[in-house]
């Protein structure tokens, strides 16, 4: 019997086209069976990968959809900076909700130590009621973090926009369930079967853009919990923690208060590739503070309504 080794660079490539068009393939299959879409969009890398993707999907249409952005109002000025130049480059419509308007009129109140990560539930599923969206795109994948790891590409919501795992479909042959009642959504994730190592190896073969804190930078920080974090309309350092100028670069952003940096040199995309290669900790692990709050935290916030 005869075999025929595949050279790796060409297994890497097929493996690539093979993500990106199931990727594909759900981008035109939520067009083809849902009214009023949605994709979260935040200007983070998994967000921008989805993004890239549903501009291939409809090309040279636009992408039919809108983009929604929860903005804690505590990001990274580089990541909004970002977004807004993406959305502006491609005519893109993009809705923002601005959990300071929660905080503002009532509907939210501050934490005591200051994140507003966990606050992002309630203004998300508001202005999914509000806009009557029934498919809501996420760039979550399964390598993340053991709750999502157990998410199904079409995760059904109830009419409160809860999670419930007993309610999970069966997805065989990329066949996709996307029935739900009135009041009901689903909320999609095309990149539940990509890795980091896949994202960026795709960022690299496709030449996609990132904010620049995705890459090593100098940037004044102080340790808390074992994480790197820098100074921000949050709050911090505390008396006791030291203010130290590294070269940092970030792997996962989201609210200033609770995503640490980890310390690097790696300036190119080749570079980060090698670093993620090496690392035995997700992204999410290794610096969001907010999944660290519990055994099941992220499952929790999942079950009340979260991306």
């Amino acid at each position: 019997m005869t075999t025929l080794e595949v050279p790796a660079s060409d297994a890497a490539t097929d493996h690539l086209a093979a993500l990106e068009s199931e990727a594909i393939h759900i981008f035109r299959e939520v067009a083809g069976e849902f009214d009023r879409p949605v994709i979260l969009f935040s200007g983070g890398k998994d967000s921008t990968l989805l993004l890239h993707l549903a501009i291939k999907a409809f090309w040279p249409a636009p992408v039919p959809f809108p983009l929604l952005h929860v903005d804690t109002g505590h990001n990274f000025d580089e990541v909004i900076a970002f977004r807004d130049a993406v959305v502006e480059k491609y005519g893109l419509r993009l809705i923002v909700a601005n959990v300071q308007d929660w905080i503002d009129d009532g509907r939210l109140t501050e934490r005591p130590d200051g994140t507003r990560n966990p606050l992002q539930t309630q203004p998300l599923l508001d202005s999914i009621t509000g806009h009557k969206f029934d498919a809501v795109f996420g760039g979550g994948r399964r390598d993340e973090e053991r709750a999502r790891a157990k998410e199904r590409i079409f995760s059904l919501r109830n009419a409160f926009g809860q999670w419930e795992p007993r309610r999970q479909r069966p997805e065989l042959w990329n066949l996709y369930n996307g029935r739900h009642r009135p009041g009901e959504h689903v909320r999609v994730f095309p990149l539940s079967n990509w890795t980091e190592a896949d994202v960026w190896n795709y960022i690299a073969r496709e030449n996609v853009e990132l904010p620049s804190i995705y890459y090593a930078h100098r940037r004044k920080v102080y340790r808390r919990d074992g994480m790197w974090l820098t100074e921000g309309p949050w709050g911090g350092p505390r008396e006791s923690e030291e203010v130290k100028d590294l070269s940092v670069r970030y792997r996962t952003v989201g609210d200033g208060s609770c995503t640490g940096a980890v310390e690097s040199e790696a300036t190119t995309v080749d570079q980060v590739i090698a670093e993620v290669l090496a690392s035995r900790l997700t992204e999410r692990g290794a610096t969001r503070a907010d999944d660290r709050l519990s055994e099941a935290a992220m499952e929790d916030r999942k079950r009340e309504g979260y991306f």
